[in-house]
């Protein structure tokens, strides 16, 4: 994320703005100290992007996967195996 001092983002306000609208959250600092973080107001706040489902197809899961090193545990906890 680009970081911009004050003084340039008043200078280049507006082309800073319609970059944040499209999608290119940039920070304003002053004196090298972040102050604010300008972003769209249509986008996501972090953690809640929606991302179920990106990989679908590209991985399997075996059918005993609840069951997958069942006679390891057992044998860790003292059960027979």
């Amino acid at each position: 994320m680009q970081t911009i001092n004050i003084h340039q983002a008043k200078t280049q306000l507006s082309r800073l703005v319609e970059r944040a609208a499209q999608g290119e959250p940039f920070v304003i600092a002053k004196a090298g100290k972040p102050l604010v973080k300008v972003m769209a107001l249509n986008a996501p706040e972090a953690g809640q992007r929606q991302r179920l489902g990106f990989m679908a197809g590209q991985i399997v899961v075996p059918d005993d996967f609840d069951r997958m090193g069942d006679a390891e545990i057992e044998r860790l906890f003292g059960g027979e195996a």
